[in-house]
């Protein structure tokens, strides 16, 4: 059906034909205004109370716990038998016996190996046939000093009686003192054949060799048949050593060796057995560093006992000093002493920022914060810091606590909270943080890809 055309009364003006595109802009006008206006308080909504007003649904909140709290220096160090003792060979040969094996026990005394003592055995044979040519050699000085002793006496008789000449009686006297120094010259010799005598008689003891200590073979460092030349250096042939009881050496860093003090405990586990700790107390820290890559280390040692043998010879140990501790106390994660996140966005006037209220609807007096998420550690015993809480009713409270011991993943309250409350100990991303961190990494792959590769 055609819509009908107005009536037009007779004699009446007849009315102007509206243009119409500008009738169309006129109409669009108010549209666009109406929409400007909806924008303009969306977002004032998104970035102003949005931003400010309690967003307590993105909050990470953790309980206050009772617990037990370790503030330790840890280090990685080996086990080495506190007594041991390298058995070398103090004379050169060939090793023809070897009588024990790695692992076996032995006491103190117990023939360990013998080196071929065929050169020694000569030279001792030769000290004692010297040593008979020379007493044999004494005897006839001995004889002749006698007979120089009978010839000066009766020289000197005569010489009274005038009945030899002075020449005859000075002659015996000359005969008479060569005849004990010959003796002594004999003497003398004896003495250096039989010091002689003596240290090739140690070499040849020195083939056979005794156990100086009871414990067990550790390790073998030469084979039997091997020649051991001991003219250069003492050749090990093995080691034994004491594993009743271990030295544990570790390697302390100089940014913590400071914190360790002699007497302390400590304690450690092994690769084998992380379920269990060895108790030490620490026994001595050595001061001459070694350094590696420019890294000063400190030589830290502490002894344990090994009655079951469980400890063996360079075993790898995590070791942990401890520098204080504190059993069932109440604790909070140390995230929880950072400062609490606030917003940047504009706030509206009047309008308090999240977490500011307190139980009574009261604005809380702003404590300083923890220095930007300090982490104390037992250096910060007794200090204040400052922790949000969330309250039951869902709000959020700023309160200061006093801390003690740390072990920089809890951290102990003396005062400020009790065991069940909620701490914040972060912010979870919105979605729109996590889209943009995700489109962000796109990017950053994009970039970072080779050119020519899809």
């Amino acid at each position: 059906m055609q819509p009908s055309s107005p009536v037009v009364a007779a004699g009446s003006p007849k009315p102007a034909t509206p243009r119409r595109g500008k009738g169309k802009s006129r109409r669009l006008l108010p549209i666009g205004l109406t929409a400007l206006v909806l924008l303009g308080g969306g977002a004032w909504w998104w970035f102003g109370v949005r931003s400010t007003g309690p967003d307590n649904a993105h909050l990470l909140t953790a309980a206050v716990e009772r617990g037990d709290i370790e503030d330790t220096v840890s280090a990685v160090g080996n086990l080495q038998p506190r007594d041991y003792v390298d058995v070398g060979t103090q004379v050169s040969g060939q090793l023809r016996k070897l009588h024990v094996e790695i692992g076996q026990t032995v006491e103190q005394g117990t023939l360990l190996a013998e080196i071929d003592p065929t050169v020694y055995q000569t030279r001792v044979e030769a000290d004692k046939a010297q040593l008979e040519n020379y007493s044999a050699q004494l005897a006839q000085r001995e004889a002749e000093l006698a007979l120089a002793r009978q010839q000066y006496q009766r020289q000197k008789n005569l010489l009274k009686d005038n009945a030899t000449s002075q020449d005859a009686y000075q002659s015996a006297e000359t005969s008479l003192r060569a005849a004990e120094a010959s003796v002594r010259v004999m003497n003398a010799q004896i003495r250096q054949t039989t010091s002689t005598l003596r240290g090739d008689e140690a070499n040849l003891g020195y083939t056979k060799i005794y156990a100086p200590m009871t414990g067990t073979v550790v390790s073998q460092n030469a084979k039997q048949g091997q020649t051991l030349n001991a003219n250069q250096s003492a050749p090990i042939v093995l080691r034994i050593a004491d594993l009743s009881a271990m030295t544990v050496t570790t390697e302390v860093s100089e940014a913590d060796v400071s914190r360790l003090k002699v007497g302390m405990p400590a304690y450690f586990t092994t690769l084998g057995r992380p379920d269990r700790r060895w108790q030490g107390t620490l026994r001595q820290v050595e001061p001459t560093p070694t350094v590696e890559n420019n890294v000063v280390l400190y030589n830290a040692l502490f002894d344990v006992g090994n009655e079951g043998g469980e400890l063996m010879t360079q075993m790898t140990a995590q070791v942990f000093f401890i520098v204080a501790s504190a059993k069932d106390v109440v604790r909070v994660p140390v995230a929880a002493l950072q400062a609490p996140q606030r917003p940047t966005g504009p706030r509206q006037p009047g309008q308090r920022p999240p977490g500011a209220e307190t139980a009574g609807g009261a604005s809380a007096r702003p404590g300083p914060p923890a220095a930007g998420g300090e982490r104390p550690a037992g250096g910060g015993h007794g200090k204040m810091r400052m922790v949000t809480v969330l309250k039951p009713d869902g709000t959020t409270e700023e309160r200061r606590v006093t801390i003690g011991v740390s072990d920089r993943i809890h951290v102990e309250i003396t005062d400020g909270l009790k065991e069940g409350e909620q701490v914040v100990i972060g912010r979870a991303p919105s979605a729109g943080q996590m889209q943009a961190q995700r489109q962000q990494n796109q990017q950053n792959a994009q970039r970072m890809r080779p050119p020519g590769v899809l």
